[in-house]
């Protein structure tokens, strides 16, 4: 059976299908080569007006003094950022709206991906038509020769497997706060292309992905 399914259940897992796409991602587009997967906390969250997803630094609070910053660990590992996937990416988003959602989140991120974001793509700073064309362009490229097996499960009806919070961690918890596999649970959101979107209206012109 795929990795992206979970055994006997048929249902998307998520969570790995997105990280699989971001290590894919970091093979196969040059300009996001400096991505690393494992550094990466992909979680499912909250309504936030119209946005599909966003990223973050996965730090703790600020960073003291000189000193390093205190970033999350999941399974021991640093998450040096954390990528939120919102309610509208899973029901009102087409596939390759999901994916491109994925890359523009990427593109927020630094060069060193360090955990700290990119001054020069902030939307403040490079409008948001630039941000999006420069986006779009990388979408392509990756589209055009992207594996079936990581693309397929953006693609799929039903119900997905995704990582909640089931608390947020605050820096006030001391150090124990850094790791957070304890305040991760397993939950499920439904996965239903809107059915304005199915009859072809306001597409591209491409054909969907599976």
């Amino acid at each position: 059976m795929p990795a992206s399914r979970l055994a006997g259940s048929g249902r998307v897992q998520m969570t790995l299908a997105v990280k699989r796409l971001i290590r894919d991602v970091a093979l196969r587009v040059p300009e996001l080569s400096h991505v690393r997967a494992a550094s990466v906390l992909v979680v499912a969250g909250e309504a936030r007006g119209v946005s599909r997803a966003t990223i973050r630094p996965g730090n703790v609070g600020p960073a003291r003094g000189e000193g390093p910053r205190r970033f999350i660990r999941v399974g021991g590992r640093r998450m040096l950022y954390v990528m939120t996937l919102r309610p509208l990416w899973f029901a009102a988003s087409v596939p390759e709206e999901r994916i491109g959602t994925v890359f523009h989140e990427l593109y927020h991120a630094s060069a060193s991906f360090d955990g700290k974001l990119h001054r020069g793509r902030r939307h403040a700073v490079l409008p948001r038509p630039a941000f999006d064309r420069e986006v779009h362009e990388l979408l392509e490229r990756y589209l055009a020769c992207a594996p079936a097996e990581v693309v397929e499960p953006f693609g799929r009806e039903g119900i997905a497997e995704v990582l909640l919070w089931l608390r947020l961690p605050r820096a006030s918890e001391g150090d124990a706060s850094l790791d957070v596999d304890q305040h991760l649970i397993r939950g499920w959101m439904p996965m239903s292309p809107p059915a304005r979107r199915r009859s072809g209206s306001g597409s591209s012109g491409r054909p969907p992905l599976p």
